[in-house]
């Protein structure tokens, strides 16, 4: 059975989703973040980034075990094995991954950017949110204009492009947005939202996230914990 080590942020849920809508049997083994769990050696060995998920199966593409660190890299290895999410021509298949690094690495960071100034940062400045609220409204409008064209972002078909996306505009007012001047993305999103995998996908481990309210669960995943040298 396949393993996901994952925590319930929008980089966990992508993996969760698509297991789920792959059908494959996985076991969400936690990773507490906020605890200091991904500076464990056992976790450091999967994923030397320190950061959640990361994935182990016991059967690999030669048959034996594999494990993967970085949410998009596992979205298309488990497109790989499954053959699902990824269309198998070249043309379609680089329209969809083009629209994965889009994600990977534009909405994810710049999206996580805002969350944290906007949300968690202890001193407020102006310029900074504004900077990075800007640039999520940006995002959501070259995502917008992309669906006024296209059903899904990678084209005619559902993939791992919607499916890494979806869960980072899943808290578009933390964000600054107002999803409905968006409208081509809202249907979009209301779309996936309904789809019943993913529904089961953000529910993994979803229990377990506490709200962010002590010093020290603060300063493990945003202070000195994070810089040291492991």
């Amino acid at each position: 059975m396949i393993e996901v080590f994952s925590w319930p942020t929008p980089n966990g849920h992508k993996v969760h989703i698509m297991l789920e809508e792959c059908g494959l049997p996985y076991r969400a083994v936690p990773v507490n973040i906020g605890a200091g769990e991904q500076f464990q050696p056992e976790f450091l060995r999967i994923s030397p980034n320190n950061k959640i998920p990361a994935l182990v199966d016991p059967q690999g593409p030669d048959g034996q075990p594999i494990s993967l660190f970085e949410s998009g890299a596992i979205l298309v290895y488990l497109a790989g094995k499954t053959g699902r999410f990824l269309p198998a021509g070249d043309r379609q298949k680089y329209e969809v991954l083009q629209w994965l690094m889009f994600q990977m690495g534009g909405v994810g960071p710049m999206l996580g950017q805002a969350h944290h100034f906007r949300i968690y940062a202890p001193e407020k400045i102006e310029y900074v949110i504004n900077r990075y609220s800007n640039e999520a409204k940006r995002l959501y409008g070259v995502i917008d204009k992309r669906l006024s064209q296209s059903r899904w972002l990678g084209g005619d078909e559902y993939s791992i492009a919607d499916i890494a996306t979806f869960p980072w505009l899943r808290s578009w007012q933390n964000q600054g947005v107002t999803l409905s001047d968006y409208p081509h993305l809202e249907r979009w999103f209301n779309t996936i939202a309904e789809r019943p995998a993913v529904q089961r996908g953000v529910k993994v481990l979803a229990e377990l996230r506490q709200p962010l309210t002590d010093d020290k669960t603060r300063d493990i995943l945003f202070g000195k914990a994070q810089y040291e040298r492991r």
